[in-house]
């Protein structure tokens, strides 16, 4: 599945309602060559009265319904729409990240469909990854011990794309399930056959 054409709508839809979010997670390792697939989008942004209200739009503009809290633990917000198969959380905290402007420091702006997004730095979507199989969120000092000196880069790099991969195969198999869960009609609605004239057919 390429995922680009999905990405490229959520970027338009985050500039047409001003709603700064940076783009974390496999996606934003995709971006960056990392060997990972993705089903849905990552970001983080700042869960203010303002943002929230404009969350609500993003959602209208692609056509699409908010779950919330859909993990309330970690305040998620979930944007969807099954028809198009996406799938969009947006999250105000992230294992290993300290903050919103502190990710932004190391981010990178990328352009698509004619506007920017932010895309989180490659280091910090493998720390969020690596903090989040612990359940606990490093200090930057006890994270420069254990990659830096203790462990080799490419044996790091290795364990987070492991991670990376088993995160993507469980988003495929949620998209599946949720599939599986609608009417026939409706699964297979993507093998039905225009007619000339009008009308289709499976």
């Amino acid at each position: 599945m390429n995922a680009e054409p999905l990405l490229t709508a959520v970027v338009v839809a985050l500039a047409e309602v001003r709603l700064e979010a940076i783009l974390i997670g496999n996606a934003a390792a995709a971006i960056q060559g990392a060997p990972v697939t993705t089903v849905d989008f990552d970001f983080m942004f700042r869960a203010t009265p303002v943002n929230l209200e404009k969350l609500k739009k993003f959602a209208k503009r692609v056509d699409a319904v908010i779950l919330r809290p859909y993990y309330p633990a970690s305040a998620l917000y979930r944007v969807m729409n099954d028809d198009r198969g996406l799938q969009v959380d947006f999250m105000p905290v992230i294992h290993g990240v300290k903050s919103f402007n502190s990710l932004r420091s190391r981010a990178e702006k990328i352009s698509l469909g004619g506007q920017q997004v932010w895309v989180a730095h490659l280091a910090d979507v493998i720390a969020s990854k690596r903090a989040a199989g612990r359940g606990t969120r490093p200090s930057s000092t006890f994270w420069k011990r254990h990659c830096v000196k203790k462990v080799s880069q490419r044996r790091k790099r290795d364990a987070a794309l492991k991670a990376l991969r088993m995160e993507s195969d469980r988003a495929l198999v949620e998209l599946i399930r949720r599939r599986l869960a609608q009417p026939v009609a409706k699964r297979l609605n993507f093998l039905r056959v225009r007619v000339p004239g009008g009308g289709s057919h499976l």
